[in-house]
């Protein structure tokens, strides 16, 4: 498998691309987090994008089924990752039986729905009494500081801790983990090094359209997963949001 299997289009993260490492090791660190929950379990993965999360999954989980709505993405995925029993459909329709997933996974992927109460009903709906549903999403706070609109051009609603906390309970789900991502010791370094931001230094390149220097290309395709923190402390000042969601 090669990650130019798939077209890079700034929608979803890939593995195998050095510019790409932090992003992908930054979501790798969520899944890593979160797999525990899938130990055993029948695991729908909805969004599965391009398919390495749900593969992750599959090292431990009884069966996993990753969903996508783009049809390349789905037939990467099916032939990249053959433990993953891979379905093409609506996030807004989920194609399964009431109660037939003890799990569900959604990882980077609300931020990009319209019908995000839609979704979660879904999410609910597809859940045996007890499952969790494990989410993550950029948080608004940080991700698009100021501004009433995202900055990412694919996504459509971005939220804050206690606006993901608000729509989980709404949906009729109890929240039995409310968590953030931060940068570890290691990417406060280079944060540091790289004019405050890591991140802010890797846009910056990007927008000119120039040669990546050297030396931010190395620390970024050095970044590894252990180089992220996931807690619940100081919610407002992470990157990402991680919730574990339980239906009664």
């Amino acid at each position: 498998m090669t990650a130019e299997s798939l077209p890079l289009t700034g929608e979803r993260t890939v593995p195998g691309i050095a510019e790409e490492n932090y992003w992908f090791r930054r979501h790798e660190a969520a899944y890593a987090a979160l797999l525990p929950h899938c130990a055993g379990a029948t695991v729908l993965e909805a969004g599965c994008g391009e398919g390495y999360g749900a593969d992750l999954i599959a090292s431990v989980a009884a069966r996993v089924v990753g969903l996508d709505y783009d049809e390349l993405t789905v037939a990467h995925v099916a032939k990249a990752y053959p433990r993953v029993a891979v379905l093409r459909g609506n996030l807004a329709a989920l194609p399964l039986a009431d109660g037939a997933v003890d799990v569900v996974a959604n990882l980077q992927v609300i931020e990009h729905l319209w019908d995000q109460p839609g979704f979660l009903a879904e999410c609910l709906r597809v859940l045996r009494p007890g499952g969790r549903l494990l989410l993550t999403t950029p948080n608004r706070i940080t991700f698009s500081p100021g501004r009433d609109t995202p900055l990412n051009p694919f996504h459509t609603r971005e939220l804050a801790g206690s606006e993901l906390d608000e729509l989980l309970r709404a949906a009729g789900f109890r929240v039995e983990l409310l968590a953030g991502l931060h940068h570890g010791p290691r990417l406060r370094e280079l944060d540091a090094a790289h004019g405050g931001s890591i991140i802010d230094a890797q846009v910056a390149v990007v927008l000119s359209g120039q040669p990546w220097p050297e030396p931010l290309l190395t620390d970024v395709a050095g970044v590894s997963v252990e180089d992220f923190a996931i807690h619940t402390e100081d919610i407002d000042a992470s990157l990402d949001l991680v919730a574990v969601a339980v239906r009664p």
